[in-house]
């Protein structure tokens, strides 16, 4: 076990010392030692019910045949962070996460890791520190939120209460209903109720093969969630001793079936960065045109919140992830995972059990996947829009620049009423570099939804969107402004062309008059200059790479 390091021999007198002092029985010290990384707190609705799972995955553990250490790893609430400067912290954070797992399994020499996550950066990050120390790990997501509901009517987060902002400034809704959906949209714990960030990468881990079959959509509060986070501890034991690591299941064939059930579910935008971030860290060479032509070849067959109708306890009830799965038994690769069962095993096992909410692939939402990968003058390295969230009539689009160096001065004028039909809002210096830290834009695309310009404005940002996001929302430009991309260049009143069919994202001005632009250019001075989101700017990398640090070796 690595775990001998720190507990056999003469030499390791002090160090057993150590341990005994945590109150650890003599009987136990020879059993594999395990971490559990919780991400419990107080202050994310996703992570407040984890006390009770930490429970259940200590019980497994012990039932296993291991001995369990807690660990703490810190969480940041997207939705709370939204708008302000704490947005900055979010992506960054990721690294972060990694970073504390990798030191304290490393410094402690752990056999092996549950990480107890749910949230949007949180579980990318415990991934992406799983496949860098390779030892045997598991993961529990801690399961999505009840729908709301006011009178009858369901609500979720996102479209009841961001997309309220705007209703309210239009004045389709009064103050006292906008109190009451801010009382009753969120009813309690769990991850929020649409194919969000933190439910996306939930479905992708469970269909990578890092989680226990059923794990992405049990619900946050349910006896399921339970038996779930029990059976991972008892488990985490046996990849121990069959010494089952990340990387004999994080391969290119897993990833490639994790993407496609991403598609499949119109999932969030999100993953094209986090995907490939996981990636990286096992070594395996995952491409930002993977992405589409994967969604190329898979249909849209789950219609999820929050451009869809359906909510994760639907999918959940429908049959959750086995049964996406078994719709697509004959085209996944049927690799390992943590459960000891083969994906077409588990898909095998799979019942669909409402076929509206999972539909057969001839009876598609969309004949493509969730989202599309855009390339032109305006991105020549890439850019990301969810195209299962845009109207057929917004597929294609020419409109005229309204640009803006700031989420904060978008906002401004969205609320203001600046921003007509016809408009494409450009938010720049937003990027991993820019921001820092890649800010989601949910608040002013919220807002533009909740006015009714869905169908009339895009948004085309070097920043990121919140995977509750609907509408023509383009991300993730490179390169981004900060790095001298060509989103650095536009001015307003220029036209840009969108074309998510022919994978076209265009400036429509000559190539003499960009020369001209790049020439007299004037970069905005950094918007932090000190403290960890200044070192994190000097060291991330493009979005089109997954916006990983580099290596400074």
């Amino acid at each position: 076990m690595k775990s001998n390091a720190i507990k056999k021999g003469l030499e390791r007198v002090p160090h057993r010392a150590l341990l005994y002092a945590t109150g650890i029985p003599h009987s136990e010290m020879n059993k594999p030692f395990i971490g559990v990384a919780t991400s419990f707190t107080d202050i994310i609705p996703g992570h407040t019910g984890m006390r009770d799972l930490e429970r259940f995955i200590e019980k497994g553990v012990h039932t296993g045949g291991g001995y369990p250490f807690f660990f703490g790893i810190p969480g940041i609430c997207d939705g709370i962070a939204m708008g302000h400067k704490g947005m900055h912290y979010s992506l960054a954070s990721r690294e972060l996460i990694a970073d504390m797992v990798e030191t304290v399994a490393e410094a402690h020499q752990l056999d092996g890791l549950v990480l107890l996550t749910n949230c949007d950066k949180i579980t990318p990050g415990m991934l992406m520190a799983a496949a860098r120390v390779n030892i045997p790990s598991i993961v529990v997501t801690g399961g999505p939120m009840h729908s709301g509901n006011l009178r009858g009517k369901r609500l979720s987060l996102v479209n009841d209460t961001f997309e309220a902002v705007g209703k309210f400034k239009k004045g389709l809704i009064s103050t006292s209903e906008l109190s009451d959906l801010e009382m009753c949209a969120c009813p309690g714990a769990g991850s929020c109720q649409g194919m969000y960030t933190a439910n996306t990468m939930a479905c992708v881990t469970e269909s990578l093969g890092m989680s226990l079959p059923g794990c992405a959509t049990a619900l946050a509060v349910s006896a399921k969630k339970r038996r779930i986070a029990f059976n991972s501890g008892a488990r985490i034991v046996d990849l121990v001793k069959k010494k089952i690591t990340p990387r004999k299941i994080m391969n290119l064939k897993a990833f490639e079936n994790s993407i496609k059930v991403d598609m499949a579910l119109g999932g969030s935008t999100n993953t094209v960065l986090h995907i490939p971030a996981i990636a990286h860290e096992a070594e395996v060479d995952l491409p930002l045109e993977l992405f589409d032509r994967i969604s190329k070849q898979t249909p849209h067959i789950a219609d999820m919140l929050p451009g869809g109708a359906h909510y994760l306890e639907d999918l959940e009830y429908a049959g959750g992830i086995p049964a996406v799965l078994k719709r697509f038994k004959k085209s996944i690769y049927n690799v390992n995972t943590v459960s000891g069962k083969k994906i077409h095993s588990i898909a095998q096992d799979a019942e669909i059990m409402d076929s509206e909410v999972i539909r057969p692939l001839n009876k598609s939402h969309h004949k493509e996947g969730g989202i599309a990968v855009l390339k032109g003058t305006l991105a020549p390295d890439g850019a990301v829009v969810k195209q299962s969230a845009v109207s057929s009539r917004m597929m294609k689009f020419k409109g005229i620049a309204k640009v803006f160096n700031s989420e904060e001065l978008t906002m401004k004028a969205v609320l203001a009423g600046k921003i007509k039909p016809g408009d494409i809002i450009v938010v720049r210096y937003e990027g991993p570099k820019g921001g820092p830290g890649m800010r989601e834009m949910l608040s002013p695309t919220a807002a533009i939804a909740g006015m009714g310009l869905s169908d009339s404005v895009a948004l085309i940002t070097d920043g990121r969107f919140s995977g509750g996001t609907r509408g023509p929302c383009i991300g993730h430009v490179s390169p981004e402004a900060m790095e001298s991309g060509p989103i650095c260049i536009v001015k307003d009143g220029d036209t840009i062309a969108i074309d998510i069919p022919g994978r076209k994202l265009d400036l429509l001005i000559s190539k003499k008059e960009a020369e001209n632009r790049f020439k007299k250019l004037k970069h905005i001075k950094p918007k932090i200059r000190k403290g960890w989101l200044a070192r994190y700017a000097a060291l991330v990398t493009s979005a089109s790479t997954g916006a990983v640090m580099k290596n400074t070796n």
